[in-house]
């Protein structure tokens, strides 16, 4: 995904914060607001995911089960996945785009625009797919909500990650795609193509697979789930120049109207001589004497004084 951050051309200056942040939390907002918009069809829901685990099985790829398993019958493994579904996808997604706005400042606008975009593209597919996740699918499938399981050593209950009470704030049937592995592709990427270090270059690398393995193994999403967060991802970063282009464009050409600015117009009664308007070279106003005419007329009376100075000489 290289179109996103690199060969962006720089503003010329850091991004101001104070511009930023509302920004970002505009956009935040709309998502959120939309997931909760989003009609929940769950009959409808249920058979998409259901029509998933089929095609995944058709094409042996059904990891979900065993992870699941292994997740469920060993509570030290349970328990850590389950806060990290839980928090991670809020405090690492936030935490790389404050270093690339403090450290990356001449792509950080590249970033946070593919973010944004494919961001708004999940929100669109959670709009034509709702998807049942494998925790909500009847018993006899095989999953085991592993949230509710080990719910008392955490803050959320029975709506997946929402904090206790509040699971009716989130909408439970948007798992096609993954934002929450999209998200964590988006950190990799970063990570992997900006880091320095190389613990930063190998936290790019592990933070997206951990990031599959969880969100399967806690029976939050399908694999197909995860490929197509990873997709949306993608399509989001081959759309980033076209639109910073867009938004650029939009930018000038209102700053251009909020800018204009109309010649004065003369008040009625004006005192100005020129009433606004300016002579050309050369031009002089009537009753006006240029110097060329100050100097030839001069030059005419010097030369009459010394024809009548002559002119007694001669009769003389």
């Amino acid at each position: 995904m290289p179109h996103a951050t690199a060969g962006t051309p720089s503003s010329g200056h850091r991004p101001r914060w104070w511009k930023e942040l509302p920004l970002i939390a505009v956009v935040y907002g709309l998502y959120s607001v939309g997931r909760l918009l989003v009609r929940e069809d769950i009959p409808a829901a249920v058979d998409n995911g259901l029509a998933i685990l089929r095609l995944e099985k058709a094409l042996f790829l059904n990891a979900e089960h065993p992870l699941n398993r292994l997740l469920t019958a060993h509570p030290s493994l349970g328990i850590p996945a389950d806060f990290a579904y839980a928090s991670l996808h809020y405090l690492v997604t936030p935490a790389v785009l404050i270093w690339m706005f403090r450290r990356r400042s001449t792509v950080y606008r590249a970033a946070r625009t593919w973010l944004m975009t494919s961001t708004l593209m999940g929100l669109i597919g959670f709009t034509l797919m709702p998807t049942c996740p494998p925790r909500l699918l009847d018993a006899h499938h095989g999953f085991v909500d592993t949230m509710a399981q080990y719910s008392a050593f955490g803050w959320w209950g029975a709506g997946a990650s929402a904090p206790r009470g509040l699971s009716g704030m989130t909408n439970q049937y948007a798992a096609m795609p993954s934002l929450h592995v999209g998200w964590a592709v988006w950190c990799g990427v970063l990570l992997w193509r900006h880091g320095r270090h190389p613990v930063l270059r190998a936290a790019g690398v592990v933070y997206p697979l951990v990031t599959v393995l969880v969100v399967m193994g806690t029976a939050n999403h399908y694999f197909l789930d995860a490929v197509a967060g990873a997709a949306v991802m993608g399509v989001g970063a081959l759309l980033t120049r076209p639109v910073m282009r867009i938004a650029d464009r939009v930018t000038v050409r209102a700053r251009a109207v909020f800018a204009a600015d109309p010649a004065p117009v003369p008040a009625a009664g004006s005192t100005i001589v020129s009433d606004g308007c300016k002579t050309s070279a050369g031009e002089r106003i009537p009753g006006q004497r240029t110097p060329s005419a100050d100097s030839s007329g001069a030059a005419t009376g010097s030369a009459a004084e010394a024809a009548s100075d002559d002119a007694p000489a001669a009769a003389r």
